[in-house]
């Protein structure tokens, strides 16, 4: 079926990507969020630095291309909300309609994380002001981590954050795709790599740079555990926005003549590229100050505002940090809107601003919950008649059954799907590859990829 065909089944009215590189910047500001420019950093830094870097970059190849590829596949083929589009390329291979059911676990799963993924990008936010005020110059550490800890104490500081936060993200989506996602992209994206290099740049004089470098490339395989290996594979599934519906979102609007093989290495790629740049921008401000590499996720609000506050320029290198934290946040969390809007929109006769303000709204309500569990609910733990949940609030929850059990099983729902269930033939001619790399491909979508997910998947639910 081709796009103009298609006119029928919405793909005229929903319109397509402009160019390559508009969908490529769009994967690849969903895929760069807090989790390049926040996680990956520490847990580099707690699983020995660069034989970590290389087992990551090898499970993207074997978990992260494949499952997006495939993704992107049902999203383009289906031409509709993610559900839609699965049940649509399901039928067409004389398939259960019941396989949508991975699509409806993604798009859920993009809501929930939205909704505590935006006080957390309500976080960084505040932070800006706070480097920028110079409130962490001079301080010391305790000074420092009051300030974290008066933010997470306060419901109507974390309320207004997350409000201004969620309100940039309808704000975008609300536009649909040219004005909206692709006008965004097309700042935001090249803002953060413009900020991303001011940074690095900036790192390259505290002194310390060239022992980041080592630290991030030179590989100490004495320092990889079984359980980095772990870290590494989830990682990889997490970083690249997989499981969440996004990219059968976002794939839905590109044209058929654009190759998948090579729009998802390349969005990889650039992930990657970020994820490092991230860690050579903030490892050497660590050693610069003595900190240590492995500060785990208070590395991001602690440890690196301490630093700031004690270096030349640090207002402003840690006022710029904030901003990009910011930009990164703020094209996840566009992508992880989209997938639920465009299900809405295509389910109700509401307008895609309506859409995009009615679904934002919920997405607000649900979150104003995790704050709440960050200070007046801190005790309530609705499960904690069950042991492995004792102790854990609602923000906790929400984040655990997400991270450790949808977005796996979306995963390996969507690739066990189009692996065995989609003809090959229909299949080989759509993702457009070589012989070889489409064999490649789609032996490591059958056969390991799978695999590697249910490692994850258990590993998770054990740990």
């Amino acid at each position: 079926m081709t796009d103009s065909n298609m006119a029928s089944d919405g793909s005229a009215k929903r319109g397509l990507w402009s160019s390559r590189l508009a969908f490529i910047l769009a994967a690849t500001g969903s895929a760069v969020g807090l989790g390049n420019v926040w996680k990956f950093p520490y847990i580099t830094g707690e699983n020995g630095g660069g034989a970590f870097v290389l087992v990551y970059l090898l499970c993207i190849a074997v978990i992260g291309i494949p499952i997006m590829m495939a993704e992107v596949f049902i999203g383009r083929s289906g031409r509709h909300n993610p559900v839609a589009s699965m049940r649509l390329v399901a039928e067409r291979n004389l398939r259960s309609p019941l396989w949508r059911v991975s699509a409806i676990i993604g798009v859920l799963a993009a809501f929930i994380i939205l909704s505590f993924y935006s006080v957390i990008g309500g976080w960084a936010a505040s932070y800006i002001t706070h480097a920028a005020s110079g409130d962490f110059t001079g301080q010391s550490a305790e000074v420092v981590n009051q300030i974290f800890g008066d933010l997470l104490a306060s419901p109507g500081q974390l309320l207004m954050w997350h409000s201004l936060f969620m309100a940039l993200v309808i704000l975008v989506v609300a536009q649909g795709l040219k004005s909206g996602l692709e006008r965004a992209v097309n700042i935001l994206m090249p803002a953060l790599f413009a900020l991303l290099l001011l940074a690095v740049g900036y790192a390259t004089t505290t002194g310390h740079f060239m022992e980041a470098v080592g630290f991030l490339f030179r590989p100490n395989f004495g320092a990889l555990t079984v359980d980095g290996i772990l870290i590494a594979l989830g990682h990889a599934f997490f970083t690249l926005s997989l499981g969440m519906a996004i990219m059968m979102a976002y794939g839905s609007y590109l044209g058929r003549d654009i190759s998948i093989g090579k729009t998802a290495v390349t969005v990889s790629v650039m992930d990657t590229g970020v994820a490092l740049l991230a860690g050579l921008a903030i490892f050497p401000v660590v050693f610069a100050n003595g900190l240590e590499a492995g500060a785990g996720p208070g590395l991001i609000f602690q440890t690196l505002p301490l630093a700031f506050g004690q270096m030349p320029m640090g207002t402003f290198f840690g006022t710029l940090f904030f901003v990009l934290l910011v930009f990164a946040a703020w094209t996840s969390a566009i992508s992880l809107l989209e997938p639920v809007v465009e299900w809405f929109e295509e389910k109700t006769v509401v307008s895609r601003g309506g859409s995009a303000i009615i679904v934002g709204i919920a997405c607000w309500l649900l979150g104003i919950a995790s704050i709440l569990s960050l200070n007046l609910w801190s005790d309530v733990t609705p499960l904690a008649m069950f042991e492995r949940f004792e102790g854990k609030t609602i923000f906790d929850l929400l984040d655990y059954f997400t991270a450790n059990i949808m977005l796996p099983l979306s995963g390996l729902l969507t690739a066990v799907f189009v692996g065995w269930f989609v003809a090959k033939e229909s299949l080989q001619q759509d993702i457009n590859l070589s012989n070889s790399a489409f064999g490649l491909w789609l032996n490591l979508l059958r056969f390991v990829t799978p695999v590697a997910v249910v490692i994850v998947f258990v590993y998770n639910l054990m740990s």
